[in-house]
């Protein structure tokens, strides 16, 4: 009986093959499949794994990119709580590796903090160096309690289970989740404060021909935990281009939260509606502030400078400004976008973000604005930088994401997240457990937090907000170092606190 089985299996297996074979033959799309029937499958699975493959086995552990595997190594450990150290010195080449940053400690730098002290407990937030809407008197004016917090990522382009996770990581590190465009619920409803991005779409508050509608504004912001409002100009994944969320990843609670239908591409336009220029985006910025009474924001990826000219130019002379600016550089970005866009369009962070602060320092309006950064921030060398050149606030995006279970597969844009984070697909979200892997991203923020306090003790000042341009040089290949200040042109002073912060900040952190 069995001889007879095992017969039929080879037979079917051999039919299979020889129906395979002549369907490569006769088929006219794949040249190498019509030459080399059969071994020609071979070329495409090897292509189709190849990611897979030079993650694993071909990539040394500081050339992959987005993220090498060092550092993926760091926050996979850090989110577990395990031992987050590298042994037996650097593998990384300082002297021929250009524009390599080194943060230069201080000779007698403070001490370790100890039981009692302000900032002991590790899941201590450490604050914000301003007051987000202090300038513009704000009825709901706050200090942040923390200055790590998690960038603008969807539901839609996120899975449920993952934006849950998310939040309760953020509630339980006790710092700001931004919603995304995508709109605001339930899972958004888990404890953490939240900063509402409203994109072009204007997806949760938006009417019927696709407007903003205030009415549906102002009864989200009273139904969750809404700490502020920014407004998406455009991000570092696509900039200048808007956005798509396939049909085949809205669910009928994305289609309920969003305000779309079912059945086709929700499209996010490349530009808003309800302003066209500085002059109209601020009266709409101050219109929303009024409505609510909460700081109000902007975020944009770098391009052509005009803009911000001419937004420090109306800010320091007519009775209008943001509350914050948010820049995203060019190579961050959780969304999926062309290559081009990706590759090319916008400024990087170092680049986009000094430029813009520059502005703002020669309009005097530096000191008003709380300035956050994003974009491949969330390692404590990257973060110290942003902070050295005038961030108040870091946000962190594909960190996060993988904290809570991303392996980098880098298919986001497909719906076939392996991992369940970037999916709809019931059987992928299966694998992720929101109550599992929020504490794993919580890790992550407080990890991170401790080892930029850590630098900051060793650099010898108190907060991150103290750090300066002079805390860094940049290494490059022929055995010469730059100062950040030569790299970038802003002046040491202008990027500390005003006085007044600076008395705040020792105040927060405990110190006489």
């Amino acid at each position: 009986m069995w001889f007879w089985i095992g017969i039929g299996v080879i037979g079917l297996i051999l039919a299979l093959t020889i129906a395979i074979a002549i369907h490569d033959l006769l088929q006219k799309r794949h040249p190498i499949l019509r030459n080399f029937p059969l071994l020609g499958h071979a070329r495409y699975f090897l292509s189709m794994i190849g990611p897979e493959l030079r993650q694993y086995i071909v990539a040394r552990n500081d050339e992959e990119r987005p993220f090498s595997r060092d550092q993926r190594h760091w926050v996979y450990t850090s989110a577990d709580q395990e031992n987050n150290y590298f042994g037996f010195g650097t593998d990384n080449d300082l002297e021929l590796t250009p524009n390599y940053l080194i943060i230069k400690h201080d000779a007698f730098p403070l001490p370790e903090p100890h039981p009692g002290d302000a900032d002991y407990d590790p899941k201590f937030g450490i604050p914000c160096a301003k007051v987000l809407g202090s300038f513009r008197d704000r009825k709901k004016a706050f200090r942040p309690r923390s200055v790590i917090n998690v960038s603008g990522m969807s539901y839609g382009s996120l899975s449920r289970v993952a934006v849950e996770a998310i939040n309760r990581g953020c509630r339980l590190a006790d710092c700001i989740h931004n919603t995304g465009e995508g709109g605001v619920c339930e899972l958004h409803d888990h404890g953490a404060d939240l900063i509402w991005q409203i994109g072009t779409g204007y997806f949760g508050c938006r009417n019927d021909d696709g407007r903003f509608d205030m009415s549906k504004f102002l009864e989200v912001v009273d139904r969750y935990n809404v700490r502020a409002i920014e407004i998406k100009l455009s991000q570092g994944a696509k900039p200048g281009q808007g956005g798509v969320l396939p049909a085949a990843k809205i669910t009928p609670e994305i289609s309920r939260i969003r305000g779309i239908p079912m059945g086709q591409d929700c499209i996010s336009p490349a530009s808003h509606h309800e302003f066209t220029d500085v002059d109209s985006m601020l009266d709409f910025v101050e219109l929303l502030a009024d409505k609510s009474g909460l700081p109000i924001g902007i975020k944009s990826a770098v391009g052509q400078m005009d803009f911000w000219f001419e937004l420090a130019s109306q800010m320091s002379t007519t009775n209008r400004a943001v509350d914050f600016i948010a820049i995203d550089g060019g190579e961050g970005g959780t969304g999926a976008a062309p290559l081009v866009f990706s590759d090319h369009v916008s400024l990087p962070f170092k680049l986009g973000f000094a430029r813009v602060y520059r502005t703002m320092v020669q309009a005097s309006m530096h000191e008003k604005i709380v300035f956050i950064g994003s974009g491949k921030l969330g390692f404590p060398q990257t973060a110290l930088f942003a902070f050295s050149t005038g961030c108040d606030l870091i946000n962190v995006g594909r960190e996060p994401m993988m904290a809570i279970g991303c392996i980098q597969a880098q298919k986001c844009h497909s719906g076939h997240c392996p991992t369940g984070v970037a999916t709809q697909n019931k059987w992928l979200m299966h694998g992720l457990v929101p109550s599992d892997k929020g504490p794993r991203m919580a890790n992550y923020v407080v990890t991170l937090r401790k080892e930029i306090m850590k630098l900051c003790r060793a650099c010898g000042v108190l907060h991150p907000g103290l750090i300066t341009t002079d805390h860094f040089e940049i290494l490059q290949a022929d055995y010469q170092g730059k100062s950040l200040q030569e790299c970038f042109a802003i002046p040491s002073k202008s990027q500390l606190p005003s006085e007044a912060d600076c008395l705040e900040i020792e105040k927060l952190m405990g110190a006489s």
